[in-house]
Formats: C-alpha cells, sequence, structure tokens
C-alpha cells in the first residue's frame, strides 16, 4: 500500500529527499512520472490511464506536502521502512488505504520506475 501525507503536515519538507522515488512534492507543485525516475515515453498509471511520462500533471494537494501513489513504493527495495515516515516529526506519513499493494506488486512498481 502506498503512503499518505495527512493534513497533520507542518511542511517541514523533511521527508522530500528521503524518496528514493521522487514521489514526495511539496503542496501546489505539479508532479510527473519521469521526475527522480527513468522513466521515457508512455507510461500507464496504476488506474490505466496511459501518459507521457514528462507530462506536468495537477497537484494532489494544494496546502501541503503529498505523495504520488503511483510512485510511491513504500521504499521496497531501498529500505526496511518508508523513509518519509521516520523522518517525519509529526507522524503524518501513514498507509493510503485507498492504494493496496502486495510487497510484490511494490517490488515491480519500483524495477518500472528504475529501469
Amino acid at each position: 500500500m502506498a503512503i499518505k501525507i495527512t493534513d497533520e503536515c507542518i511542511n517541514c519538507g523533511a521527508c522530500e529527499p528521503e524518496c528514493p522515488n521522487n514521489a514526495i512534492y511539496e503542496g501546489g507543485v505539479e508532479w510527473a512520472i519521469a521526475d527522480g525516475t527513468s522513466i521515457k515515453g508512455e507510461y500507464t498509471l496504476m488506474d490505466g490511464t496511459a501518459v507521457d511520462a514528462d507530462q506536468r500533471m495537477e497537484p494532489i494537494s494544494v496546502d501541503y506536502y503529498y505523495i504520488v501513489p503511483n510512485k510511491c513504493t513504500e521504499c521496497q527495495g531501498f529500505h526496511e521502512e518508508p523513509q518519509c515516515a521516520a523522518v517525519c516529526p509529526v507522524d503524518c506519513c501513514v498507509p493510503d488505504e485507498m492504494y493496496r499493494e502486495t510487497v510484490d506488486e511494490l517490488l515491480s512498481k519500483k524495477e518500472r520506475l528504475h529501469i
């Protein structure tokens, strides 16, 4: 399951540099699959939508940092635990119940993002 940042976020930014997938963005900032990954060309999102990897997408949040579920692997294949949650001073990085994925699915996503 992906990680999400709750509205308790204090916008400290501690989580952003810790993400190995560049899945964390400051509120209001557009995101793209290509940011911090090796993806080029067309990429299929979790909902089946095909997008260009460089296409800028609408921010998920404008008020506080957010995590893009399509890029979050819960740090599987990189670290023992999600690094955003490990460094968050207010414990607002929590599992996102809307995106349930197995360890194998998360590792497969990691491989797609970092060819």
